[in-house]
């Protein structure tokens, strides 16, 4: 029997040398991807605080729940018991809340839905990275809202009004920020929506409030922004506040019943659903929460006052922008000290010292912006690495 040769390959060329795909950049790089791939000694880049240990959850009422735990496919909106505890710490219905895998696949979702080519959406810059690369997936007109370092990075509500167009489908905003840890207020809000209101009544304001409960000490917690406007939807995350990052749980929440049912048919063609073992953890801690925030909110109160007198006795060389909560704030190096080459000088002193914080091009910001966190560390470490950082600035200013 004789076969016919095969078929080339259509990676293939007609002479045999192969052809590779082209693969399209849907995503583009950022540098901050070296968070979940390299570690330091000293990692001021991070903005979570201290992660909790699963032993700390567990009695013996939890054991035998895990041991009859079904792992089955869980419900695509999420377990209901969770849905509750996440709608009661917002006040909204559990039918509000669709849990998602972390606040990420809340935002891609959001995107995926609402926007596309034909499509505009405003987000604040800086901003986390990510949040803007899912909208760049989706293909869809970014107009970028300036937050500027010298205005505390205050939202301007007429500057944003002036980017909306009848094709806005979503503004995307924080609160509190990331990288700067600064809350919009609730008239800032209002402001926007009634920008909204003339030029984009249809479009959705998306509020990622991933570190509303991370105060400092016995600061006031903000109450949610969901419940100013069926207009206004939430997300957020197990993984800064609450210490849980390696569960990947978070949530979106929308009291408008369409969206709703596109995010969560969104979500059921994407991964179908949660975990069931991370949503019976997430209810764990929602359980416990009180508990375990009282202490984390001690922890980040302390983190605070050492990089406050930090700032301070390095004020000829630095200026910061004061967080309002969260794990994180921003630093400037102060332009008559720092040029562009002693800038550059700081980062690689740093390096030489295990010391890693988050340059300000991570977040669109210039470089001689930097986000650093002071939650993840001990307080020894921290006042260790704050140290460093301060034999940095004095070598590069040299």
């Amino acid at each position: 029997m004789v076969l016919a040769p095969a078929l080339a390959s259509e990676h293939s060329s007609l002479s045999g040398a192969a052809v590779m795909p082209q693969i399209p950049s849907r995503f583009p790089r950022n540098d901050i991807i070296t968070l979940t791939s390299a570690a330091v000694r000293f990692d001021l880049a991070e903005s979570l605080g201290p992660d909790v240990r699963l032993g700390s959850l567990i009695d013996d009422g939890f054991t035998a729940e895990l041991r009859d735990l079904v792992l089955g496919y869980g419900t695509t909106p999420g377990d209901a018991v969770l849905r509750g505890l996440i709608g009661a710490r917002h006040g909204v219905s559990a039918d509000d809340v669709v849990t998602t895998v972390g606040a990420m696949q809340a935002l891609f979702l959001m995107a995926f839905v609402l926007a596309g080519p034909d499509t505009d959406v405003v987000i604040g810059r800086p901003v986390f990275p990510n949040a803007r690369s899912v909208l760049t997936a989706v293909q869809v007109n970014i107009a970028e809202m300036r937050l500027d370092f010298d205005d505390g990075y205050r939202l301007d509500v007429d500057r944003l009004g002036a980017l909306l167009t009848p094709r806005t489908r979503l503004v995307s905003l924080a609160s509190p920020q990331n990288p700067s840890g600064v809350a919009l207020t609730e008239q800032e809000l209002r402001g926007v929506l009634a920008r909204m209101d003339r030029a984009c009544p249809d479009a959705f304001l998306l509020i990622d409030e991933t570190y509303r409960e991370a105060v400092h000490g016995d600061d006031h917690v903000r109450s949610s922004f969901v419940g100013l406007d069926s207009r206004v939807v939430s997300c957020a995350s197990f993984s800064k506040c609450h210490g849980a990052p390696g569960i990947r749980e978070g949530w979106v929440i929308t009291r408008d019943a369409a969206l709703r049912e596109q995010l969560e048919l969104a979500k059921f063609n994407t991964t179908i659903s949660n975990s069931v073992v991370d949503e019976a953890i997430a209810v764990r801690i929602l359980q416990n929460l009180d508990g375990i925030m009282a202490g984390r909110r001690r922890h980040l109160a302390a983190g605070l006052e050492l990089t406050a007198a930090f700032v301070a006795a390095h004020g000829d060389a630095i200026e910061w922008v004061r967080p309002d909560a969260g794990a994180l704030c921003c630093v400037r190096l102060r332009r008559g000290v720092f040029d562009d080459r002693a800038v550059s000088r700081f980062y690689a002193e740093l390096g030489a010292r295990e010391v890693r914080v988050g340059p300000g091009p991570w977040f669109g910001e210039e470089p001689r912006v930097f986000r650093l966190g002071f939650g993840v560390l001990t307080r020894g470490d921290l006042e260790q690495a704050l140290d460093r950082v301060s034999q940095a600035l004095r070598l590069a200013a040299a």
